[in-house]
């Protein structure tokens, strides 16, 4: 069994503390941030992040909203699925869909990082929530092209299959250059507190042993198909120097739905949320406001 990050340990002094909860829902116990009251607002964090990506941004919607942002399956404080198929993009989907039923919350709008933005179309594509837009954050939401689609699968189900491997990767992953590496490589520049948060996930074994996991069983293939049926408004905003998802993808997805509206952020990279929490927020914000009074 994998060592996974303990809540009075790791979290005693985790953004927004007093706002987590844990839930059991779909058959996993996950850990949930909410915040606020009014029309609700999910929040989907990427591969290998946790809801410290919304530290910043998560108290300024609490003023207006009820704000929900879990812990993806085996990442953060949630738990692991008892199946590896628990880490597959539609499980996900219902896991969460799950959750915000036990919540008893249907969000108006939906806001996912990366790879949870990918989680967030999935969902309302399976009717699982109906809300009025889905902001895109940088989205993971095409396969990687070529070679590196066909091997980065494989690659991450062999590293994921042994728990010594994600142990093995701490090592490199968990210390200080190699965290400052890895942000570096997003193009994005964030403050010292999510530096070390980043640094104490990536050193914990269970939270890589996740990412690999959500990795291995990562298709998107069927959502680049289903993509045309979405009837929520679709928002795509990308950081002009965002060195993990280029902001092309963003314009290749508008070609499959052409009435999805684009974004740029210039200057920023893949963490923009976390760069510039304030204006993300505004954006979310207008747009719910707009929502609520039409």
């Amino acid at each position: 069994m994998t060592r996974r990050l303990n809540w009075e340990r790791d979290g005693r002094d985790w953004p927004n503390r007093a706002s987590s909860r844990f839930v059991t829902a779909g058959g996993l116990r996950w850990h949930v941030q909410v915040q606020g009251s009014g029309p609700a607002v999910l929040l989907i964090h990427g591969t290998g992040a946790s809801t410290h990506s919304f530290r910043d941004s998560m108290p300024i919607l609490a003023a207006d909203f009820t704000v929900v942002a879990p812990d993806l399956p085996g990442h953060g404080f949630t738990g692991e699925p008892m199946r590896q198929s628990g880490f597959a993009l539609p499980s996900v989907a219902s896991g969460i869909a799950a959750l915000l039923r036990q919540l008893g919350l249907r969000p108006i709008l939906a806001a996912g990082h990366s790879a949870g933005a990918a989680v967030a179309i999935r969902m309302a594509l399976d009717g699982l929530i109906s809300p009025e837009a889905i902001f895109s954050l940088n989205g993971a939401l095409l396969p990687f092209p070529g070679i590196a689609n066909g091997l980065l699968g494989p690659a991450a189900r062999f590293l994921a299959s042994s728990s010594l491997t994600a142990r093995a990767l701490t090592l490199f992953t968990g210390s200080r250059p190699s965290v400052e590496r890895l942000i570096g490589s997003t193009g994005s520049r964030i403050d010292p507190l999510g530096m070390r948060l980043y640094a104490r996930l990536t050193a914990n074994a269970g939270h890589v042993h996740g990412a690999l996991a959500l990795m291995a069983h990562w298709d998107l293939h069927p959502l680049v198909r289903d993509l045309p049926h979405l009837t929520s408004d679709l928002i795509l905003v990308t950081g002009s120097q965002d060195g993990m998802v280029p902001p092309a993808q963003a314009h290749r997805i508008k070609t499959l739905l052409p009435k999805a509206e684009l974004i740029s952020m210039k200057g920023l990279g893949h963490l923009a949320h976390e760069e510039r929490p304030a204006e993300i927020a505004t954006l979310l914000r207008t747009r719910v406001l707009h929502a609520t009074a039409a």
